[in-house]
């Protein structure tokens, strides 16, 4: 049985800071250009939903997780549900993935938002979400980078 160590997501500046352990091959192929742990930028969207919540709340709080994470591009919402859409910068998919699960539960307290689960989450790389868009079938149209309601 082979063990693989688990390694914590890099901090963008092409430097992870696993344990050293393992050989820290996680799919990532040479392609030729550069460093194989090289940051990318992911185009995430995370629904949430839950129990009913004053819209107000809602948005006050998406409004305080938009000033915690300047990345954040817009947010859309209901009384029980609400889908968020940022860039993430991140080595790979799966490190992508992981801080984007991670957003609304360390945000939860900070920003005030509704006690929701994370119900879908979607993350793309940049060239797969330009292509999308010149294709017209990207996402749909957003309002001006912000907070909405649905």
């Amino acid at each position: 049985m082979v063990r693989r160590a688990l390694t914590s997501v890099g901090t963008g500046d092409g430097h992870g800071q696993g344990n050293g352990h393992g050989n820290g091959d996680h799919g990532h192929k040479d392609d030729g250009h550069g460093d194989r742990d090289e940051s990318r930028l992911w185009h995430i969207t995370l629904s949430v939903s839950g129990k009913p919540a004053p819209l107000s709340e809602v948005r006050r709080g998406l409004e305080q997780l938009a000033h915690d994470h300047p990345f954040l591009l817009t947010s859309r919402y209901a009384d029980d549900h609400a889908e968020i859409r940022y860039w993430e910068e991140a080595r790979d998919l799966h490190d992508a993935a992981a801080v984007a699960l991670r957003l609304w539960g360390e945000h939860r307290s900070s920003a005030q938002l509704p006690p929701w689960e994370i119900v879908g989450l979607e993350v793309i790389d940049r060239a797969t979400y330009h292509q999308r868009v010149a294709e017209g079938y990207g996402p749909p149209p957003a309002h001006p980078v912000g907070v909405h309601p649905y």
